[in-house]
């Protein structure tokens, strides 16, 4: 599309993948650039800070609050050189067009970019929800200013963050750990793990019964001759079943008036009913129908692609800013269930082609939103264009999980306007009466779907895994009112009631959703800062609360109840919707929520308690640590109460009798060394710890586990958890176990070969031993302070003198194997015009370009890693530098001694003896030390990592 004839425009957006789609929709005339995102941000630590507001007392914060919340920003070291790239070109221009993404954080992005630039030639902002050639080409006929209401809103949201992680945080560095964090979201979603956690650990299974009858029909024409029923009432009183029962003592609910059959009435009944006439009491058929889904939205589309394709909430998000740089699909990052009317005729044209005008209903159809507090702002994500391509037609142009979710979109849409699913249900209830003239009533359904409609396209999954899916049929044999029917089996089944299921992403997206917490932008943060942050690993798909969430919210429900409510966060969300839509004031608000002026909007039981600052700083002192970093389980049979503790270690268990305080655990040893401790084994969930298991703890069970005695020494072989994963113990011997070993199968032989373990291999001829041993890095061999590496853990037991030897006098490789070839070549870093490549390393694989290193994330792949995450990761490292080292304990000189003639295997004794004194000394100095020392206090002003972020 040309420019005005002589005129240069240009156009920003955020990422290097989007400008390079849009300028291939722009003629010349036009330079396309990206900002890499946000080019702005407030201080992440005092090194941020310009060195003329380091003496102001609101420094920290990177706010002053105190003259109308003004917010310090700096540009992010990693983007200065775009920064300055951009102001070159800025000069070079007669126009500037900001093309970032239309919501708050796009808005803010605009507003940042003129503040920065500080442009002389005429600013414009233009927005486009899809990017293709029309879309773009409108977008730039139509621009429009920047909102300065949406920019509020997103400014007084990352302010109100800042505002809550810098004042909070620093209460659980001091009461419960430190480098936690705490966030208006992140500590409200945390709360609803943590919840659902309680109540598994609460909950008490039921045991009951039914009976599955097998019926026959008799001349039954073309339907089956046989269908299933369930016994569901006896004597007129309905069968007890899961729901009736309490879920936290297994009895049935007081007043439910239910028969709660046990295995042997069950089995009695059914030996009763056994031979006796069964007859139809009811038929009642009803038309089913069922509507199509709406569009995706973002938490929608997450939902999906978690029980469909498996993916992570970032990986869902990762993948769809793809489809949409691309110009695959809509922006993906929306909250309403519009379609356009292009886009409506679009999905009803491609109906018609594959699947006949009978799948397209006669008026498009029209969806209404259910999210609360939905903004409404874009579209619902679709496939982009006003003529929609097939996954076929995509397939080789995407990968293998961009096609998958690119097929799940456009599936959805199409769907979303064909025509309704519709057949009949059919209800049936029989009666036979047992040898004791007990009437027992069974009941069965079927559905039959005459016209599936849009499930053609389309059948969305249930977390329920064991759910029935929406095109799933249930057919039933023709049956009339007073039919005769036999019985070809009756089966007595068992049942138990089942906990609360854990939340998976997907569900707990759902979760925040519906109370209308968070925003489309923000649940797949919330999700991986979450887990980042310590408070939630996965067991597959499962999310399970860690007990130092645990602790974190157990603090903030007895002290800061209403920061983690949901009204209350839901109700923040509202404010800052009111703000963007011009109908609040930012100032008032934030001023409501931090100091507690009541005058203003925002919270009023937040304004009534002083605001914000007062509450985490006059409450202080009646926070008890030892309290919130105690977790009640139960009282023991010996009536000790069994609590979790969470340490600086970690958690561990520990039991007393009420009103004694058992000692804490000295400096440097391990929990679970007194009676009155025992370790937690790494990877068991909090609802696991039943009675029957803790019991199992303290004796030893998973946390320590006797093998067998030494035959050489006669010391008990024991097998431990340790804060470094399991070891075996043996008088003062110890080591851990190797890679290839775990806990539940270590036996006697293979303990008593660890602890064999450094194992001489021989004496080299010059006279100095060498050793074969396991370390951090894997198995090698020692000849004084010379090391090589071992292939295998097995050669430890069994290479030979010669074998290592020959491998002492190689040269040494810097490596212990190898290098390996990069996992990925990905290009060229759009930053630094450097190759960057992805490798396997110890702890997982990394992103480098060849002088910083940076680890991939928890749900980040290197197959869906794209390189401008890749390099913001790599610059997000660049800027925090290299970590400090830890200066390195001094060492205290060797006494002298008068020289002495001594062999060599003396010299390496008395070396060895010397050896172990000294450090022992040094370490009992140091807890001496340690002790003397009054413990410091957290110094938030030191902060280096910002918890602020939802």
């Amino acid at each position: 599309m040309p420019s005005n004839a002589g005129t240069t425009r240009l156009v920003i957006v955020e990422s290097p993948a989007k400008a390079k789609t849009i300028s291939g929709y722009l003629g010349p005339g036009y330079v396309v650039e990206a900002s890499f995102g946000h080019v702005r941000d407030l201080p992440r630590n005092a090194a941020d800070v310009p060195a003329k507001y380091k003496g102001e007392s609101w420094a920290r914060l990177g706010v002053d609050v105190d003259n109308g919340f003004h917010a310090l920003y700096v540009v992010s070291a990693d983007r200065r050189q775009q920064i300055s790239k951009l102001v070159k070109l800025s000069k070079e221009v007669d126009e500037i067009f900001l093309a970032t993404d239309e919501d708050r954080e796009g808005e803010a992005i605009a507003w940042h970019l003129v503040e920065t630039l500080k442009p002389k030639v005429p600013v414009k902002r233009m927005v486009f929800h899809e990017i293709t050639k029309p879309a773009i080409q409108a977008a730039v006929a139509n621009p429009r200013e920047i909102d300065r209401d949406l920019v509020d809103a997103q400014e007084a949201r990352r302010i109100l963050d800042r505002l809550y992680g810098y004042e909070v945080s620093p209460v659980l560095w001091k009461k419960v750990m430190p480098k936690l964090s705490a966030g208006r979201v992140q500590s409200v979603a945390t709360r609803i793990v943590v919840e659902r956690e309680r109540q598994r650990m609460a909950f008490r299974t039921a045991e009951y019964w039914d009976i599955l009858a097998t019926l026959a029909v008799a001349n039954a024409g073309e339907g089956p001759r046989t269908f299933n029923a369930t016994l569901i009432a006896l004597n007129g009183d309905r069968i007890a079943t899961g729901k009736d029962f309490e879920p936290t003592t297994g009895k049935v609910r007081a007043g439910a008036g239910v028969v709660h059959l046990d295995e042997s009435g069950a089995r009695g009944l059914a030996a009763r009913l056994d031979g006796r006439p069964f007859t139809v009491t009811r038929v009642e058929e009803k038309p089913y129908r069922r509507r199509p889904y709406a569009p995706f939205i973002t938490s929608t589309l997450q939902q999906e692609a978690a029980r469909k394709l498996r993916l992570s909430s970032q990986q869902t998000m990762r993948t769809a800013q793809r489809l949409y740089e691309n110009g695959y699909i809509t922006y993906m990052r929306t909250d309403s269930v519009n379609l356009s009317e292009t886009a409506i005729s679009a999905a009803r044209r491609q109906i018609v082609e594959l699947y006949g005008e009978r799948s397209v209903p006669p008026e498009p159809r029209r969806y209404t939103g259910k999210v609360k507090n939905a903004q409404e702002a874009h579209e619902a994500i679709r496939p982009a264009g006003d003529n929609f391509r097939t996954p076929g037609e995509v397939a080789k142009e995407l990968s293998a999980e961009e096609f998958k979710l690119y097929e799940l979109i456009w599936r959805r849409t199409i769907a979303s306007q064909m025509t309704d699913a519709v057949g009949s249900s059919v209800s049936v209830r029989i009666r036979a009466v047992s040898t004791s003239q007990e009437e027992a009533d069974f009941g069965a359904t079927g559905k039959t779907i005459t016209d599936p409609g849009f499930l053609r396209a389309y059948v969305e999954s249930s977390d329920d895994e064991n759910a029935e899916a929406e095109d799933a049929e249930r057919r039933l044999p023709t049956l009339v009112k007073d039919q005769p029917l036999t019985a070809d089996e009756l089966a007595a089944q068992g049942h138990h009631t089942q906990p609360p299921s854990r939340y998976t992403e997907a569900s707990l997206v759902k979760a925040l959703e519906e109370l209308g917490i968070g925003r489309p932008s923000t649940y797949a943060s919330i999700m991986q800062t979450i887990q980042d942050r310590g408070y939630v690993t996965k067991r597959g798909q499962a999310m399970i609360p860690t007990f130092l969430a645990f602790a974190v919210i157990g603090l903030m429900e007895r002290h800061y109840p209403r920061l983690i409510d949901y009204d209350f966060t839901a109700s923040m969300e509202n404010e800052l919707d009111e703000i963007a839509g011009g109908d609040h004031a930012a100032v008032d608000f934030l001023t409501a929520f931090y100091f507690g002026s009541a005058n203003g909007a925002g919270d009023q039981d937040i304004a009534r308690s002083g605001g914000l600052k007062k509450l985490v700083t006059e409450n202080l002192s009646e926070i008890d640590a030892r309290s919130v970093n105690s977790i009640p389980l139960f009282t023991d049979e010996d009536g000790r109460e069994v609590v979790v503790r969470v340490g600086r270690y970690g958690p561990y268990l520990q039991r007393a009798v009420p009103g004694e305080t058992p000692a804490a655990p000295a400096e440097g040893e391990e929990a679970g060394s007194q009676g009155d401790r025992a370790p937690i084994p790494e990877g068991l969930a909090p609802d696991e710890l039943t009675p029957e298991k803790v019991h199992e703890l303290f004796l030893g069970g998973s946390g320590e586990r006797k093998l067998g005695d030494d035959p050489a020494t006669g010391e008990p072989i024991v097998l431990k958890s340790g804060r470094f994963g399991p070891y075996v113990s043996s008088g003062e011997r110890k080591s851990s176990l190797l890679r290839s070993q775990t806990p539940d199968s270590l036996s006697l032989d293979e303990a008593l070969r660890l602890l064999s373990l450094p194992r001489s291999v021989g004496v080299a001829p010059d006279g100095v031993e060498v050793f074969a041993n396991n370390g951090r890095y894997g198995p090698y061999v020692k000849q004084g302070e010379e090391f090589r590496s071992l292939e295998s853990e097995e050669q430890m037991f069994t290479v030979t003198l010669d074998e290592a030897l020959a491998l002492l006098a190689a040269p040494k490789t810097r490596g212990r194997r190898a290098a390996a070839p990069p996992l990925r070549e990905m290009g060229v870093d759009p930053l630094t015009e450097k190759p960057l490549v992805i490798k396997d390393g110890r702890f997982g694989p990394y992103v480098t370009d060849g002088e910083v290193n940076a680890s991939l994330r928890r749900g980040q792949t290197p197959e869906a890693l794209t390189i401008e995450e890749a390099s913001e990761m790599l610059a997000d490292k660049r800027a925090k530098g290299p970590a400090p080292r830890k200066k390195a304990a001094a060492k205290k000189a060797p006494a002298k001694k008068a020289p002495a003639k001594k062999t060599t295997a003396t010299k390496k004794t008395a070396a060895a003896s010397k050896s172990t004194a000294a450090k022992k000394t040094t370490t009992a100095k140091a807890t001496a030390a340690r002790k003397a020392t009054p413990a410091k206090k957290a110094a938030p002003k030191k902060a280096t990592a910002s918890p602020a972020e939802e």
